[in-house]
């Protein structure tokens, strides 16, 4: 299985594409503020560029996350004993991705993995985080469907083009 690294981190500037239009004041930036209680005045206190850089690293992370989560074939290589393989096991690795190599590697499969994993996994955290932090409904909404909507489409760059 080859891997194209540039996809993952192509793949990881999505977070700050889509962060740039869901934020953006004409779209949810200024209902986002307004649950968050931030004012203009403090969103102008910030190291911009050490946010972004941070935030592109970890998106790298998410990336490689979602990776594994979307390309199924990476099960394969694991149970085999990952890099570590015998000859058996290298040829019967072989054989496995010559027969099944490119099935569910669409876009649409990365999607489907992608907004899986920002139901059932991003959503609760921010919720259990909005909760505690004492944010409203609205607040969970905006920062929940940011994150569906961005790990569906690393999901299905990520799928569709590693």
């Amino acid at each position: 299985m080859e891997l194209n690294y540039y996809i993952l981190l192509i793949a990881a500037l999505i977070p700050l594409i889509m962060g740039f239009i869901w934020y953006n004041p004409k779209v949810f930036g200024t209902a986002w503020m307004n649950s968050t209680g931030l004012t203009e005045e403090k969103m102008k206190g910030a190291n911009m560029p050490l946010i972004f850089f941070l935030s592109y690293v970890f998106s790298i992370l998410i990336a490689s996350v979602i990776m594994q989560m979307s390309i199924h074939q990476f099960g394969v290589l694991s149970t085999l004993g990952g890099s570590e393989l015998d000859e058996s096991s290298t040829q019967y690795f072989a054989d496995f991705m010559a027969k099944y190599g490119t099935n569910f590697r669409t876009f649409k499969h990365g999607v489907l993995h992608g907004v899986l994993a920002g139901f059932f996994f991003a959503m609760p955290v921010i919720a259990t985080n909005a909760m505690f932090e004492r944010k409203g409904f609205k607040n969970i909404l905006i920062n929940s469907g940011y994150w569906i909507v961005t790990l569906g489409l690393m999901g299905g760059v990520i799928c569709a083009y590693m």
